[in-house]
């Protein structure tokens, strides 16, 4: 494998050509253009302990998490007095906006640059560690029922929010689904990669995928095919992780990167997808 690592690029391609097969991948029904949608690492200013600017929580998981399931919803989380009682203790660390801890729950990893009591700044990343196993919804499906906004990119339900204080926590629980985080340390190597996928290997920005693990193993060498307006996508990409909104054989999810610019693509990233995997021969 190194040698195939060390290989000139038409080499590598002659590689692939002569041992791997290429089939289409297809539903049982439906139409066979399925969606590709992005994800990305948020990169977010935290701290240690709650400040007047700093107050919302990012937790570890509750002890009572396997004996309860489904476990307390958002918003019981919010309100209930032996729900909040279940996660004090827990707090990894505490951010400014709770829809910024809302996007790092639906992406499932970030990285933190977090203010220590001492002064001092670390960098590390928060990783998902499991969810309270209630039902997904999303807040910008909520907006678009309620007739609040017609644009549900990130940036325009950020905008409702700023415009609507008073309906946040309404908007908010629509989403009864809550992720717990794990810390890891983000040595100089591990922070020029992303987080470990449901495969357990680190993910590549550009070049990794979420995928319906009942339809496509972790692992697969898929080739995407995906026009649109944000990117123009023809190229190999490994299956690497998976998600609960990613679902059905045609579904993907495309690894940005992190940081405020992959971020601002990943938000407006929704358009057509073909794809097909690499069997070997």
């Amino acid at each position: 494998m190194r040698q195939l690592s060390i290989a000139s690029p038409a080499e590598q391609r002659a590689w692939i050509q002569r041992r791997l097969q290429a089939f289409r991948v297809e539903p049982l029904q439906g139409p066979v253009d399925g969606l590709l949608t992005a994800y990305y690492e948020p990169v977010l200013e935290a701290s240690r302990q709650p400040t007047a600017t700093q107050a919302v929580p990012l937790y570890r998981p509750p002890a009572s998490l396997a004996s309860r399931k489904p476990w307390y919803s958002r918003q019981e989380i919010d309100t209930l007095p032996e729900a909040r009682a279940a996660l004090r203790g827990r707090e990894i660390a505490y951010l400014a906006d709770p829809l910024d801890a809302l996007m790092l729950q639906i992406q499932g990893s970030g990285r933190l640059r977090v203010s220590e009591p001492d002064g001092s700044v670390r960098t590390v990343r928060v990783a998902f560690a499991g969810s309270n196993e209630q039902p997904y919804r999303s807040v910008g499906g909520w907006l678009l029922q309620q007739g609040a906004l017609r644009d549900a990119s990130w940036p325009g339900i950020k905008a409702w929010a700023r415009e609507n204080p008073q309906r946040v926590n309404e908007m908010l629980w629509s989403n009864p689904r809550t992720v717990f985080f794990r810390e890891e340390p983000l040595p100089e190597l591990d922070a020029a990669f992303g987080p470990r996928g449901a495969q357990g290997v680190p993910l590549t920005p550009g070049r990794s995928i979420a995928v319906d693990k009942e339809s496509i193993p972790y692992g697969t060498p898929v080739w995407l095919a995906s026009p649109g307006p944000v990117l123009n996508l023809q190229r190999l990409v490994l299956a690497q992780d998976t998600g609960s909104a990613i679902v059905g054989a045609v579904r993907a999810d495309y690894f940005m990167g992190w940081g405020a610019e992959a971020g601002e693509q990943a938000g407006r990233l929704k358009q057509p997808l073909r794809l097909w995997v690499l069997w070997p021969r």
